[in-house]
């Protein structure tokens, strides 16, 4: 069984998400010749899986806790 991707990671920056390896950004295994692959809340925001299909299966929407209009 694969890993869950996760939504929040605390230190996405340290970790390649290219793969279901999960590498430590300096200790790359796939290979692929490329760098780091940036989680996409490094390249989207926060609310990056509410866009598009990702194909996730998410429980409930992460209410933001700046978010006082509720």
């Amino acid at each position: 069984m694969a890993k869950k991707f996760p939504l929040h990671p605390k230190r996405p920056e340290r970790i390649c998400w290219g793969c279901d390896k999960y590498c430590s950004a300096d200790a790359l295994m796939c290979g692929n010749g490329a760098g780091r692959t940036l989680h996409p809340a490094e390249m989207l925001g926060e609310d990056w899986y509410l866009h598009g299909d990702w194909g996730l299966e998410v429980d409930a929407p992460v209410k933001d806790p700046s978010d006082d209009s509720a």
